[in-house]
């Protein structure tokens, strides 16, 4: 802005000074634009390969029924394509069984507008999980149902049949996994060792205030998708089989609000993968949100949630990816080399970013990348 001084401006008196006051500050409290606001609508999620999918499916979706598909269908849709694609082994029926060889499903959808959501946990004999948790966001006032009576209620729903969500190749994977004597299980404090032995576990006495326990677990994804569509609206959900070998009955982050995914449409949304049982005590997606809310750009906001958790759990694998309701993006990871996925506007395909191991680097280097 370029002010004119003359011998007839009122910039020469207190009073014509005063006039232009407001009109100064609200120029000089103008934000930065570093970036200009993205085309909508824009789909993005953890994990490129064969989370691609689902990417593109969410994306299509919307622009090729850009009348009738809604941010919350588009999240439906590109979950659905994973369970339906069994991703990476790691999502849908067929992956991850626990001791028992069992495979569970665990699903969240969260629509960014009301913050209503619906999820499922431990679900059993349904393979539609993101459907199902849609239906309990619908048509409960829950938000989360859990084990046979979640199987209940998606048969109630018109989910079905019911079948054996493992699969020959699931089955043998476990089998071998007992033959081996159960290594890399999940269970603390009991005989026989679990680090030899299959069990049956007995719990040993367990003296004073345990420290944290930080021995990493064998790596499983999750597809967890954030989606803005073209009217500005913001939805999120997560699907996952969870972790290889689980205790039965074992929850992790996928389903729970804040920490596998997290939206509100006045800010943005987040969405994670990783170590469930250590990530799910920070909620962090939760957490980037907020930091976005406080200011900080997407890629600070990941970075700002990561390092909570390696401050306490210095070998966690996580991944968090964080978009801000303007379409800007960015992400953080540790313990791996994390990717994630992204399709917006007119791009004719879907662009797979890498983002290095918090840990790996000495100084952090940001990755902030914007939707074309």
């Amino acid at each position: 802005m370029k002010v004119i001084m003359s011998a007839t401006s009122p910039f020469l008196s207190r009073r014509g000074a005063l006039a232009y006051l407001p009109l100064l500050i609200s120029f000089y409290a103008l934000p930065a634009l570093s970036h200009p606001k993205p085309n909508l609508p824009l789909v993005i999620n953890t994990w490129g390969g064969p989370f691609t999918a689902a990417t593109d499916a969410a994306f299509l979706a919307l622009t090729e029924n850009s009348t009738s598909v809604s941010a919350l269908d588009a999240v439906e849709i590109g979950c659905a394509t994973c369970e339906r694609n069994q991703c990476d082994g790691t999502v849908g029926f067929g992956g991850s069984p626990d001791e028992a060889c069992e495979t569970a499903l665990d699903a969240l959808i969260m629509d960014g507008t009301t913050m209503k959501s619906g999820a499922v946990a431990g679900l059993r004999r349904i393979r539609d999980a993101i459907s199902v948790a849609r239906a309990v966001l619908q048509h409960t006032r829950h938000s989360l149902l859990v084990g046979d009576l979640a199987t209940q209620f998606a048969v109630e729903n018109g989910f079905g049949p019911e079948q054996d969500l493992s699969t020959d190749e699931s089955r043998r994977r476990c089998e071998e996994w007992r033959a081996g004597g159960c290594k890399g299980n999940y269970r603390l404090h009991v005989e026989p060792d679990p680090r030899t032995s299959c069990g049956p576990y007995r719990p040993l006495p367990v003296g004073g205030l345990q420290g944290c326990e930080d021995e990493g677990q064998s790596s499983h994804d999750t597809i967890s998708m954030v989606v803005i569509d073209g009217s500005g609206a913001m939805a999120a959900g997560t699907s996952t089989n969870g972790a290889a070998f689980k205790v039965p009955g074992r929850v992790g982050d996928g389903p729970i609000i804040g920490s596998g995914s997290y939206v509100d449409g006045d800010v943005g949304g987040c969405g994670a993968t990783g170590d469930g049982d250590t990530m799910m005590r920070f909620l962090p997606c939760y957490q980037a949100v907020e930091n976005l809310r406080r200011g900080m750009t997407p890629t600070e906001a990941a970075q700002d949630a990561v390092r909570r958790m390696l401050r306490k759990y210095p070998k966690v694998s996580s991944g968090i990816v964080v978009v801000n309701n303007k379409g800007e993006h960015g992400a953080a990871g540790s313990g791996w080399t994390f990717t994630y996925a992204f399709r917006g506007g007119s791009m004719n395909a879907t662009e797979v970013v890498t983002i290095p191991s918090l840990q790996s680097r000495q100084q952090m280097v940001v990755v902030q990348t914007n939707p074309k």
